[in-house]
């Protein structure tokens, strides 16, 4: 680690933190990611501190601190607007509940990084010195790129069964590989990752999706250790799951979202899940038609078991209907040449469309790799660039009252009918669409001179 390191806010409060406990005569580390970050280059998004003070200690050192953990010896400390957990070494005791222990004992460095997870994230720094202490050759690991849980690999792991997909997680996000013996214990362990919460278990995988540069590799690496089937089974069923080589050369349904997921490059919830999820619906609906193999209606079969994931995995409602509203309308991609006018500033009006357009992309770079009606829709948006998304309609609801029509259920249907008309470019302005509307009314006879 360099002697001079990068500064910002951020790090320098972090270094305040450590000083000032320092002064007072504690020890005073960086901890855990933020340390492998900094050997790595990597920018920290957070900074840990750990020493030997207790929580009422650093209470009394830093009055606007908050006791959140104070059991586990967690304070946080605000300095400069940014806030620092700070923790005093512990000694975790037995886990009855596969996620927290019952009890810590305070003690030094080299115990409490006995107790971490993987090696990687056991390291200590000494900002004020510039020393780096290293109990668990985590920089060694580092070095070799290699995850390697600190200590027996079943022992970790039973402690906080979250470890199961944190380590996934790691391997994907930093591009190391999986030492053998923690590999083994996750594939040994995979069903106990059952007794995690929901929403634990959705907060890695998200991290995985966006996170990782090659978000199919990790899926693949959660299905080859056998955690994927108890996550999502929906997912592990594409695995096996024959396509029509003509659409799809590159294999079975699992394959296609693997290279979807890989292909990603602008990233969002909505985006990775959609991917991850949109074909979900074809081995229910699969069968075979002749020498062919059909899968009928399974963008919508699809959704319906999506939306069942997302409450599942208990995301919020916006983000579970737009993902879903995705999956259900994918394949309408297919038409979109023969839309009329007014279908397609609807399709590109939708707030869900940049998502469903770049669903579409990786869609088709993931099978055929044709891009015909891709290419479509892009230059459909151009050429409408300088008009509003979706532009507001000349004739109200009020205006169709106005002509006689009574209230009810027609006033929605002439109304739809007319800003059709509006956004096929047949009207050029209100009053030719009042004019159409009358002469459209009075043609069925809705309407009296």
């Amino acid at each position: 680690m360099s002697a001079d390191l990068p500064s910002n806010p951020l790090q320098a409060g972090a270094r305040e933190v450590a000083l000032r406990l320092q002064r007072a005569g504690w020890t005073a580390y960086w901890a855990g990611g933020c340390v492998r970050d900094v050997i790595m280059g990597r920018t920290p998004k957070d900074y840990d501190i750990a020493t030997n003070a207790t929580p009422d200690d650093v209470l009394r050192l830093f009055p606007k601190s908050l006791a959140v953990g104070k059991a586990f010896g967690v304070v946080r400390v605000p300095i400069e607007g940014n806030w620092y957990e700070v923790a005093t070494f512990r000694q975790d005791h037995a886990y009855r509940d596969g996620r927290h222990p019952e009890a810590v004992t305070f003690t030094d460095a080299q115990t409490d990084a006995a107790r971490r997870d993987f090696t990687i994230n056991a390291l200590f720094f000494d900002p004020i010195a510039k020393v780096i202490h290293d109990f668990v050759d985590g920089r060694k690991d580092i070095d070799r790129k290699i995850i390697r849980t600190v200590g027996r690999p079943r022992d970790r792991f039973m402690e906080d069964q979250l470890r199961l997909l944190r380590a996934v997680r790691f391997s994907a996000t930093l591009g190391f590989a999986l030492e053998p013996a923690t590999a083994g214990a996750i594939r040994d362990l995979a069903d106990r990752i059952q007794s995690i919460s929901a929403e634990r278990i959705q907060q890695e995988l998200t991290r995985m999706l966006l996170e990782a540069p090659r978000a199919g590799d990790a899926v693949q690496t959660l299905q080859e250790l056998g955690l994927i089937k108890h996550i999502l089974p929906e997912v592990e069923a594409l695995k096996g799951q024959e396509q029509p080589p003509q659409f799809h050369p590159e294999g079975d349904v699992f394959t296609h979202t693997l290279i979807m997921l890989n292909a990603m490059v602008e990233r969002s919830v909505q985006l990775a899940y959609a991917v991850l999820l949109h074909d979900i619906g074809k081995p229910p609906s699969a069968k075979q038609v002749g020498d062919r193999i059909r899968f009928d209606n399974h963008a919508r079969h699809g959704a319906a078991m999506a939306e069942a994931v997302l409450r599942r995995l208990r995301f919020s409602n916006a983000d579970t209907d737009a993902i879903c509203f995705c999956i259900a309308n994918h394949m309408r991609f297919m038409d979109v040449k023969k839309m009329r006018r007014a279908t397609l500033c609807r399709l590109v009006g939708a707030p869900t469309f940049p998502v469903e357009l770049e669903l579409h992309r990786l869609d088709c770079l993931a099978s055929h790799g044709g891009m015909d009606n891709y290419d479509f829709l892009v230059a459909f948006q151009k050429e409408r660039a300088g008009e509003p998304v979706l532009p507001e309609p000349w004739v109200t609801g009020q205006d169709i009252l106005a002509l006689g029509i009574p209230e009810g259920r027609d006033v929605g249907l002439w109304k739809k009918k007319v800003y059709e008309a509006q956004l096929d470019g047949q009207l050029e302005n209100r009053e030719a669409a009042l004019a159409w509307l009358k002469k459209q009314l009075l043609d069925a006879g809705s309407l009296h001179e």
